[in-house]
Protein backbone atom coordinates (compact mmCIF):
# COMPACT_ATOMS: atom_id res chain seq x y z
CA UNK A 1 0.00 0.00 0.00
CA UNK A 2 1.48 3.49 -0.62
CA UNK A 3 2.17 5.98 1.47
CA UNK A 4 2.04 9.44 1.83
CA UNK A 5 3.66 12.72 3.25
CA UNK A 6 2.63 16.50 3.31
CA UNK A 7 4.97 19.41 5.33
CA UNK A 8 2.06 21.09 6.02
CA UNK A 9 0.42 18.00 7.93
CA UNK A 10 3.39 18.97 10.71
CA UNK A 11 3.12 22.70 11.13
CA UNK A 12 5.13 23.46 8.21
CA UNK A 13 4.09 25.96 5.65
CA UNK A 14 5.87 24.28 2.55
CA UNK A 15 3.61 22.77 -0.40
CA UNK A 16 5.89 19.49 -0.42
CA UNK A 17 3.76 16.46 -0.98
CA UNK A 18 5.75 13.26 -1.65
CA UNK A 19 4.17 9.48 -2.52
CA UNK A 20 5.83 6.44 -2.38
CA UNK A 21 5.48 2.34 -2.45
CA UNK A 22 6.60 2.05 1.12
CA UNK A 23 7.98 4.16 4.15
CA UNK A 24 11.71 3.56 3.15
CA UNK A 25 10.92 5.00 0.00
CA UNK A 26 8.94 7.80 1.20
CA UNK A 27 11.29 8.36 4.19
CA UNK A 28 14.38 9.13 1.60
CA UNK A 29 12.23 11.76 -0.50
CA UNK A 30 11.63 13.43 3.07
CA UNK A 31 15.09 13.48 4.17
CA UNK A 32 16.32 15.03 0.68
CA UNK A 33 13.51 17.21 0.63
CA UNK A 34 14.43 18.52 4.10
CA UNK A 35 18.19 18.93 3.71
CA UNK A 36 17.12 20.34 0.44
CA UNK A 37 14.46 23.11 1.44
CA UNK A 38 14.70 23.07 5.18
CA UNK A 39 18.42 23.38 5.39
CA UNK A 40 18.21 20.52 7.82
CA UNK A 41 21.42 17.88 7.61
CA UNK A 42 19.73 15.37 9.95
CA UNK A 43 15.76 15.20 11.07
CA UNK A 44 15.64 15.69 14.63
CA UNK A 45 14.15 12.83 17.23
CA UNK A 46 11.12 15.20 17.57
CA UNK A 47 10.42 16.08 14.24
CA UNK A 48 10.78 12.63 13.05
CA UNK A 49 8.05 11.69 15.31
CA UNK A 50 6.02 14.44 13.71
CA UNK A 51 6.77 12.79 10.15
CA UNK A 52 6.03 9.41 11.37
CA UNK A 53 2.54 10.23 12.49
CA UNK A 54 1.53 12.36 9.94
CA UNK A 55 2.36 9.37 7.37
CA UNK A 56 -0.93 8.43 5.76
CA UNK A 57 -1.79 5.32 4.01
CA UNK A 58 -3.55 5.87 0.70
Amino acid sequence: MAKSFACRDIGMSCGFRARAGNESELMSKIAAHAKEAHNMAQIDAATMKKVKAAIKEE
